[in-house]
């Protein structure tokens, strides 16, 4: 995991034990405070937004826990590994793109994160500016080739 993914995943910890937590048990003792429990739609929506917070607090715990933070800053080299930002165009479309490979749980396809596991990052693993890398896609294999291996 990036120190930045690292760092996403604490302040979503804090946010869950400082506002979510605290939001929820208010609403399960305004809920109770209705009456018959038995029949009180909010207080079960309460309670099961209570038990999806504390689930999500001890998967992100256990992750932290389990975490080994590479400092992509301190990296460098001119092969594709982990924590690279690589630059690549489809040999097909002439479309450029940027990737950064990062830890399964930072992936973000949007943000320009993609997975050590995905099928395009496997494939660049190893390779060097120049090396041209075919990925098996949905629609047929795809051809990129890469312009640049940068370490951001």
């Amino acid at each position: 995991m990036t120190a930045e993914g690292f760092h996403a995943l604490d302040e979503e910890l804090k946010r869950l034990k400082t506002q979510e937590r605290p939001s929820a048990i208010a609403a399960i003792a305004e809920a109770r405070s209705h009456g018959d429990l038995s029949e009180n739609a909010e207080y079960h929506a309460a309670k099961e937004r209570q038990g999806w917070i504390e689930g999500r607090i001890a998967e992100i715990e256990d992750r932290m826990a389990r975490a080994q933070i590479i400092d992509v800053s301190k990296l460098s080299g001119d092969q594709v590994k982990f924590g690279a930002t690589v630059s690549v165009v489809d040999e097909d479309t002439e479309e450029k793109a940027r990737y950064q490979i990062v830890g399964e749980h930072e992936a973000d396809v949007r943000s320009g994160k993609i997975s050590v596991a995905s099928p395009i990052a496997r494939a660049m693993i190893g390779k060097e500016i120049g090396d041209v890398v075919e990925v098996n896609t949905p629609g047929g294999v795809k051809a990129y080739e890469i312009l640049n291996i940068e370490w951001v």
